[in-house]
């Protein structure tokens, strides 16, 4: 293929950077790499130094061994993390990622500042520690020295971006898990910068770049680095939600399951949500529409948790018949039970491994529904004959595949597209260079192409036994703030 023929998608992930290349005319994956990056900190903390997601991003360039052929290039990365930066463009301290969770304390205090009414209006949020609103607060309280050096704030795949084209910006959908910018206005919110605990002066943020917007071009100090051409195009990049949801073409009303260690539910939508239970989070998308999203703790690693203490293969299951089981091993998110634990009724002496087994299928699939049902409720309904798509590690397996299924009454569909992060942050580039809406791309590329199951009838008895064991341990355990 000619020099500059190739679109390159970044997936910045937690733990490792993948690239994929891209053919722009058809979607078809042409070359990959992948690099990995490290992880630090205990109890609470968890933190990355920002500089080796760059050389990271170099490495996974380097193993495509294409680089020069890129002709655009995006990132998407992990949601939330903070970046500080100091006037030379320099990491101050290490980032503190999503998953960090010693700011709890201070979301509490942000919700008791405005109340949840009003952050989910000004913002589609209630502050939980994950949100970069809340790190920014902890920060500033615990190493307030290191807080007023900071010239500016970014999110993971700013930094990134800003190091390729020297330009401090962000996308919509991005910015929409900060905590500090209004999916409803599209701008940043003044009312949360100057809270008190917050106290950041607008202009330490990045530029909003629009969905079909260049971020700007590939320095030539950072194609220099990188193996790219310099003035390859930089698409605007976004979250690592947007981006899998771009990779898959969702279309309005339709959602997506991702079965991971934890689950993952988001749909696209036409108006944007606000929910003060802070059970949705309502994100705006990478395309002009939002992404209202909710998420549940124990998945596929609570059920494999199980199957570990019977003895169990992942997939050697029995129907449940009297048992039932709410794989709370962690507390849960979604519903709202953050101190509950695993629970299981309906033994009996003639109860099989395979039974317990299946019910923790059941139990944590039917977490995700009433997320799925949250979501439905704060953007007035979902498509119900749209297929719900079925991505992550899970959905590989045909136990979660029967199950969801059977719990939802719905069509299943399982793309076949494995880097959809990657390749949703390839779209976005390919709409740039290409002068297209990101949604006709990724429509044209047909990343949620796959296995279509056709829908069973819902096994109502089954999820009536679940709810009336989820309504006891709700009762038992008040959910925070209602008792």
């Amino acid at each position: 293929m000619a020099v500059g023929a190739l679109i390159a998608g970044v997936d910045s992930s937690t733990q490792a950077t993948k690239v994929v290349l891209i053919d722009p005319a058809d979607g078809r994956l042409v070359a990959q790499g992948q690099a990995r990056h490290t992880v630090t900190g205990t109890g609470g903390a968890r933190e990355s130094d920002p500089r080796e997601w760059w050389t990271a991003l170099r490495d996974a360039l380097a193993a495509t061994g294409r680089a020069r052929e890129i002709g655009a290039i995006a990132i998407a990365g992990q949601q939330h993390g903070l970046v500080v930066l100091d006037a030379a463009g320099q990491p101050l301290r290490a980032a503190s990622l999503w998953n960090d969770t010693r700011a709890a304390g201070d979301a509490e205090r942000l919700v008791e500042r405005l109340g949840a009414p009003a952050w989910a209006r000004l913002t589609g949020l209630r502050p939980v520690a994950s949100f970069t609103v809340c790190k920014w607060a902890w920060l500033r309280r615990t190493e307030p020295d290191v807080a007023k050096a900071v010239t500016a704030v970014r999110l993971p795949h700013d930094y990134l971006t800003e190091r390729l084209t020297g330009r401090g910006t962000t996308d919509r959908g991005d910015a929409s898990g900060t905590g500090w910018w209004s999916p409803s206005t599209g701008e940043y919110v003044a009312d949360i910068l100057g809270l008190p605990e917050v106290d950041l002066p607008v202009e330490q943020l990045p530029a909003i770049v629009a969905p079909a917007e260049a971020a700007g071009g590939v320095s030539v100090s950072a194609a220099d680095e990188l193996g790219l051409a310099p003035g390859t195009i930089v698409g605007p990049g976004t979250g690592d939600n947007m981006a899998a949801a771009l990779g898959l073409g969702l279309s309005v009303g339709q959602a997506a399951m991702s079965l991971g260690t934890s689950g993952t539910i988001y749909a696209l939508s036409e108006r944007p949500a606000m929910d003060p239970s802070g059970v949705v989070a309502g994100f705006a998308d990478a395309t002009g529409r939002f992404l209202p999203l909710a998420a549940t703790l124990n998945c596929t690693v609570a059920v494999d948790r199980v199957a570990a203490w019977l003895g169990l293969d992942r997939d050697d299951v029995a129907p449940a018949d009297s048992v039932v089981m709410l794989p709370y091993l962690d507390g849960e998110r979604t519903p709202n039970l953050p101190l509950a634990s695993g629970t299981i009724r309906g033994l009996r002496h003639t109860t099989t491994p395979q039974q317990v087994l299946m019910a923790a299928y059941e139990g944590a699939v039917a977490s995700l529904l009433v997320a799925f049902d949250a979501i439905g409720e704060a953007v007035g309904g979902l498509d119900p004959a749209a297929p719900l798509l079925l991505i992550g590690g899970g959905s590989r397996g045909k136990t979660w595949r029967s199950v969801v299924g059977r719990l939802t009454g719905r069509a299943i569909q399982v793309p076949e597209a494995g880097e959809l992060v990657a390749i949703g942050a390839a779209v976005q580039a390919a709409a740039v260079l290409r002068g297209e809406p990101p949604g006709e791309v990724a429509a044209r590329w047909g990343g949620a192409a796959g296995v279509l199951l056709d829908p069973v009838p819902m096994d109502e008895e089954r999820l009536a036994r679940i709810r009336e064991l989820l309504a006891d341990v709700t009762a038992e355990q008040p959910v925070p703030g209602t008792a």
